[in-house]
């Protein structure tokens, strides 16, 4: 018999994590200290710590008073703790989803700001339906029909961010490899092109495009995407999609990394209003 399948963290889990990590620092205890003050198992903390898992309202509660949270510090928690596994997000067809995927859409949905690299692919949140349905079926060569309409679908669906009352803010930087590939014919990618001047007019989307004399560059290892959210006290998040597995990467040390990683692809970039300029040369070689 087939497990069932967890539900991938939330935000609220995550934050939950970070702060009860940094309430045992401060409180200058170990995670065998705890399991030998308060006997919770050291592997059961270890998975609250890392937000695999949620804790229970009492062991919180006994996390709370050893390390002496102040009455805010606990009524914050435990309103997090109670909402910590809410997943409105999900749709019913999520489910048949890879469990990775579905986390990073889950926290693309709460992301305030996300800053996207990639080297080979027009950001998901960037592409129009024939492009995502070409690049989805090509590069995932034995995918039933089924499951390429359901990742279209999914992709479709998470652009809604891009439009709804508060907009997600897209800074997005490609290498010029990702527009010129024809992924699904001419037509295709002249309508992509055109879909990307389009979004290049909104105030919360900033596109910058990689051209090939600009040579080697930090990007060439691979794409990631780093997220923060409308919360402060959330932890930053910076996401991988590897040929190895999907990774989150949450570390101050990795945030500091990929953002002076980004801050490097934005300098060596074109300029918006330069990269406009390229991206309407190429949808005009498509006729």
């Amino acid at each position: 018999m087939s497990e069932k399948r967890q539900h991938p963290p939330t935000v609220r889990l995550r934050r939950l994590a970070a702060e009860l990590r940094r309430l045992r620092a401060s409180a200058g205890l170990t995670r065998e200290d705890v399991t030998e003050k308060k006997g919770i198992n050291t592997a059961t903390l270890y998975r609250i710590e890392k937000a695999r898992t949620r804790p229970q309202k009492r062991t919180l509660m006994a996390l709370l008073d050893l390390y002496e949270a102040t009455e805010e510090q606990r009524a914050d928690l435990l309103a997090i703790q109670s909402g910590s596994t809410d997943q409105g997000w999900l749709r019913p067809y999520h489910s048949e989803l890879p469990e990775e995927y579905t986390a990073y859409i889950g926290f693309e949905a709460e992301a305030r700001a996300v800053r996207n690299y990639e080297s080979l692919f027009i950001p998901g949140l960037a592409q129009t339906e024939s492009y995502a349905h070409a690049v989805i079926k090509g590069v995932w060569a034995a995918a039933t029909q089924k499951e390429v309409e359901q990742r279209v679908q999914a992709r479709m669906e998470r652009q809604a961010l891009l439009t709804k009352e508060r907009p997600i803010q897209l800074w997005a930087i490609i290498d010029e490899a990702a527009i010129r590939r024809t992924v699904g014919g001419r037509a295709v990618m002249k309508e992509q092109a055109r879909h990307l001047l389009q979004l290049m007019e909104e105030p919360h989307v900033t596109f910058q495009v990689i051209p090939f004399d600009k040579g080697a560059h930090a990007g060439m290892p691979g794409c990631f995407v780093h997220m923060d959210f409308p919360d402060p006290a959330d932890p930053e998040l910076v996401y991988v999609d590897t040929p190895a597995g999907d990774l989150f990467l949450e570390t101050e040390a990795e945030i500091r990394r990929y953002k002076s990683m980004f801050e490097h692809l934005q300098a060596v970039a074109l300029g918006p209003n330069d990269s406009a300029d390229l991206l309407a040369k190429v949808a005009e070689s498509r006729d």
